[in-house]
């Protein structure tokens, strides 16, 4: 069985739970609601704040909620997801058509095979980055370069002088003035670096099943078409409640990849990572995460972004009941067209 003893308390909303709620001043780990830290101060606290966190000190665009103005971002949701979708398809063809070629460009003759060991002798050796990063799995040459991306984006947090920009492009906010590009940009962004250390945590613990059993163009499409369905069921649930907020945070995004692996292994058995002596079932953990998501939903309790987390669980559900057997499966006719087109214009 694998990740035996990986399963950081049961995704990032429940790892170290008890800490949170004795740290609810702090930002908290999950996909992160920044409703309370940015809008408790107009609408009144249940609480008083114990730090004061410096991103109340910036301005936060706010305007009215309304179901017309979820048409937008539906559609920027389903042109992301489907550019996903033909951007990975295309990856892959392009991968196997560079091995392809390769295994076919064999030597055929002897003087051909000495010319090859001739050149090889004045060929210089690859760097160390080249050598480490041919020494990759596959799960972490997709796993590196997402952490490499939200590492560069919690850095741009710590530049007081960018920080009225990260609000506005990389927290999802629907009730701001830019609303479709930070639904892809928040799925990369953490302001807190127990935030960040948590949800890479956990995509790296469960990102090897997630690459072995799609691929990783696959993944790549599912991670991406995750983050951006997250955001939007995030934002429906803010209109539909009329509740403006921030939110940020790869959880969204981390709870698909988390929910296709307790689908697609659900008598694997799992531990918290704290306490390794008690196991349960993958599938069962994935209904608890859920139920207490949607409990979140039901109760509005502002300590994540239930919403994303729950839109984000059931694309990852639907990906692995559904998805992978009747879109990417169904992937060669799109193929046949860009193979011919491909044909067309380089002429081979």
């Amino acid at each position: 069985m694998f990740f035996r003893n990986v399963w950081c308390a049961a995704e990032l909303t429940n790892s170290c739970k008890s800490v949170l709620l004795q740290q609810s001043h702090s930002p908290s780990y999950a996909r992160l609601q920044l409703r309370k830290s940015f809008h408790n101060s107009r609408r009144g606290t249940r609480g008083q704040r114990l730090d004061p966190d410096p991103l109340d000190q910036l301005p936060i665009e706010s305007g009215p909620l309304n179901a017309k103005g979820l048409l937008k971002p539906f559609l920027f949701t389903v042109g992301v997801s489907a550019a996903s979708l033909v951007g990975c398809v295309i990856w892959e063809y392009e991968t196997l058509r560079a091995h392809t070629t390769t295994l076919l460009r064999r030597p055929s003759t002897w003087l051909n095979i000495q010319q090859k060991k001739l050149m090889a002798q004045f060929k210089s050796e690859p760097g160390p980055v080249k050598k480490w990063w041919n020494s990759l799995k596959d799960n972490e040459k997709v796993f590196y370069p997402i952490l490499a991306a939200n590492v560069l984006v919690f850095g741009a947090w710590r530049v007081r002088a960018l920080q009225p920009y990260m609000v506005k492009y990389f927290c999802s906010n629907p009730s701001g003035s830019s609303i479709c590009l930070p639904m892809v940009l928040s799925t990369f962004s953490h302001y807190s670096a127990l935030h960040l250390a948590a949800n890479m945590y956990v995509l790296y613990s469960f990102m090897p099943a997630a690459v072995a059993s799609l691929g990783k163009e696959q993944f790549v499409a599912m991670y991406m078409s995750a983050g951006v369905i997250s955001s939007f069921s995030s934002f429906l649930y803010k209109v539909a409640l009329n509740q403006p907020g921030l939110s940020l945070g790869a959880s969204g995004a981390i709870m698909s990849v988390l929910s296709y692996v307790c689908m697609q292994y659900p008598d694997t058995r799992l531990s918290i990572i704290f306490l390794p002596m008690y196991t349960f079932a993958a599938g069962t953990a994935i209904k608890a995460i859920m139920s207490m998501d949607l409990a979140g939903v039901v109760f509005g309790w502002k300590f994540f972004d239930h919403a994303a987390h729950l839109g984000g669980a059931l694309f990852g559900i639907a990906w692995c009941e559904w998805g992978g057997t009747h879109i990417w499966a169904n992937r060669d006719k799109f193929l046949q067209y860009y193979h011919a087109l491909r044909k067309n214009d380089t002429g081979r």
